[in-house]
């Protein structure tokens, strides 16, 4: 049994016709006839009805068909892949992105990605971290934009941009007149905080560990409430229900000139030492296009992600 043979039982059953059919495959009749009996007789089955101005399939036949078309798009799945082994940057990268990265810098990744490397596009999906790094595990994502730390996980990691926190306010409330704000003060705040599962939140309890305390009790409820998303939270302070800490790129540029968001929030700094977080690009040891990683990084780098601090370092085992 050849890749050719399949190509000419295939030809066949889309033709039902073999002249058809060995004019679209580029071989003289006989040609075709004497290798599908020969497949046939390897096989002990009947793949065709002959006889009359039409070539029907057997059941049998069909079901061979139906297999012989999967045969040949995965033999042509494996040219594309040698393919790719000759241009690394040919061809998708499948990136996953947690959810506190994913608003604020795909939109500006995307357009920076298709200018350096047009001939990768990139595949998204958002995540959180667990679920990144079991994608990772199991091949069914490249690559993955994610904050430190991570768990031992066998992954190469190479470091993107420093990111500082900064807090939310309404702009009705007494901390908007700070110039700065310590991080102990908040908590006295009714804080808004992302829901488990979120790295981002965890980050935040570092930074204030009093408001795990409320959360985890009765008292909690009135002191913190937990949100979906960065952006649900942010408006929620916009409304005047509390206060929340904010990764600095999801602060919109301008926002402290804009009328709306000058009438509704405030964003202020803390107070040394400012609270960050590390932004990584991720991948498998084994992964084999480390150009297509790099070409990510790349374009990371000089997407013009506003209030972050780009790196470029070397890469490192996580």
């Amino acid at each position: 049994m050849t890749l050719t043979e399949l190509k000419y039982i295939v030809a066949v059953a889309r033709e039902r016709h073999f002249g058809r059919a060995a004019e679209a495959c580029f071989v003289s009749q006989p040609t075709l006839s004497v290798a599908i009996r020969k497949l046939e007789d390897e096989l002990g089955v009947t793949l065709f009805e002959r006889g009359g101005s039409e070539v029907g399939v057997t059941p049998i036949g069909q079901r061979i068909v139906i297999q012989a078309q999967k045969v040949l798009e995965e033999s042509a799945n494996i040219k594309e892949i040698a393919r790719q082994g000759h241009d690394p940057l040919a061809g998708a990268l499948r990136v996953g992105v947690i959810h506190t990265v994913g608003p604020y810098l795909l939109p500006r990744l995307v357009p920076a990605q298709i200018e350096l490397t047009p001939q990768m596009p990139l595949v998204l999906q958002e995540n959180f971290t667990v679920r990144l790094l079991e994608l990772l595990r199991q091949g069914e994502i490249d690559c993955a934009i994610m904050a430190l730390p991570l768990p031992e996980s066998g992954l190469i990691v190479q470091p993107l941009y420093d990111e500082p926190f900064i807090v939310a306010v309404p702009q009705t409330h007494e901390m908007a007149k700070l110039k700065t704000i310590d991080a102990h003060d908040l908590k006295k705040q009714n804080m808004l905080l992302l829901g488990s599962g979120h790295c981002f939140r965890d980050q935040v309890l570092e930074v204030c560990p009093e408001l795990s305390r409320f959360s985890a009790t009765s008292d909690g409820i009135q002191r913190t409430f937990e949100g979906s998303s960065l952006e649900t939270i942010r408006h929620m302070v916009a409304a005047g229900i509390g206060v929340t800490v904010l990764p600095m790129s999801a602060v919109p540029e301008g926002s402290a000139e804009t009328p709306a968001a000058k009438s509704l929030l405030r964003y202020v700094p803390f107070s040394g030492p400012v609270p960050e977080r590390r932004i990584v690009l991720a991948w498998r040891r084994s992964f084999p296009r480390l150009a297509a990683v790099e070409a990510l990084a790349q374009a990371v780098r000089t997407c013009g992600l506003p209030h972050v601090k780009m790196l470029d370092e070397e890469p490192v085992p996580a």
